[in-house]
């Protein structure tokens, strides 16, 4: 049995410009960073007398004879990825609800290529190496329009500014001021607006149109990552929180589905608050909204709106890992 643990991750600059329909011709990087809530995967090679050869245990359960019967698509895939011949028993849990900007697709694609890499090959696999195949799983043979920073996010772990090269290529640079990452976590707030959406569905709405009518608010977005990195670093925290404000307002330019009223209007009730900028996190539509919002506002915010859901977290440095492996059969 293995059991891995995939942090889920905040991105808050450079959003888009990690599809390689973008960095293939353009730059591209993120800065984003991993937090302490996680999606938990269980796998095991199922006992031969059990009538069914694989039971997947998500928001359904499954019970089946073939690989070709199992409906979780990403699970399905994989299993065939990995040229998995033996019965498996996978159980999913996580932290944050799925669809909600998160990276949580990437996530269980990171944590499940972890588990059967264990459990298939009883041997580990760099984090660099571990991204790189679930890019090009979730790319190629899933052939969804995601990018290409959440697999990173996930598998590597930590405050990162990552940059994209063409032929797929990145590269990794750690952000190491621990001190102004922890005044930063200090003055977020995150906020679940109850809305679920597919990132795939809202990417397909503007992702095409990178390079060509899309092409200078990419580039500006682009250009916020290197700013929000020397604002983070010399310290200058209020400023890093009106640029997510102006990030934010290039993001929606993107397409009319990154926003809605329930969205706008909460985010303008935040800054009427006190908040200094936001953004809502991943490809838009729903899921999280995050607010740079210092401490001695936040009570009086929450109180004129019991209903919103806050979640704490903190920032950590650890990617995906195995944290219980037993090879008994």
């Amino acid at each position: 049995m293995i059991i891995t643990k995939t942090p889920y991750r905040i991105s808050f600059f450079g959003g888009g410009s990690d599809y390689p329909q973008w960095f293939n011709n353009h730059k591209g990087q993120v800065l984003s960073a991993t937090i302490d809530k996680h999606i938990y995967i269980t796998c095991r090679f199922l006992p031969s007398f059990f009538k069914h050869n694989y039971r997947v245990v998500w928001s359904k359960i499954e019970n089946v004879e073939n690989i070709n019967q199992i409906k979780h698509k990403v699970v399905k895939n994989l299993l065939k990825f990995y040229k998995i011949k033996r019965g498996l028993e996978i159980h999913y849990d996580g932290d944050l609800p799925a669809r909600s900007g998160m990276g949580s697709s990437s996530c269980f694609t990171v944590g499940l290529m972890k588990a059967l890499n264990t459990l298939h090959k009883k041997k580990d696999i760099s984090p660099n190496k571990l991204a790189k195949n679930a890019i090009y799983f979730e790319q190629k043979i899933m052939n969804e329009i995601v990018g290409s920073q959440d697999q990173i996010a996930a598998s590597v772990g930590g405050f990162n500014k990552i940059i994209f090269k063409n032929r797929n290529k990145f590269l990794i640079k750690k952000i190491n001021k621990q001190n102004q990452i922890k005044k930063l976590e200090k003055n977020l707030v995150l906020i679940y607006t109850g809305i679920n959406r597919s990132a795939h569905k809202i990417a397909s709405t503007y992702v095409s149109k990178l390079s060509y009518s899309k092409k200078n608010y990419i580039k500006d977005i682009c250009e916020h990552v290197s700013e929000g990195e020397w604002l983070l670093n010399s310290g200058h925290l209020d400023d890093f929180g009106k640029l997510l404000n102006h990030a934010w307002y290039l993001k929606k330019k993107l397409s009319p589905s990154i926003t809605n009223k329930k969205i706008d209007d909460l985010y303008n009730f935040a800054i009427k608050n006190g908040a200094l900028g936001g953004k809502l996190l991943g490809a838009g539509g729903g899921g999280f909204l995050l607010m740079y919002m210092k401490e001695k506002y936040r009570k009086p915010f929450f109180n004129n709106n019991p209903k919103l859901i806050n979640v704490p977290f903190r920032f950590i440095n650890e990617g995906t890992s195995v944290i219980f492996q037993d090879f008994k059969r």
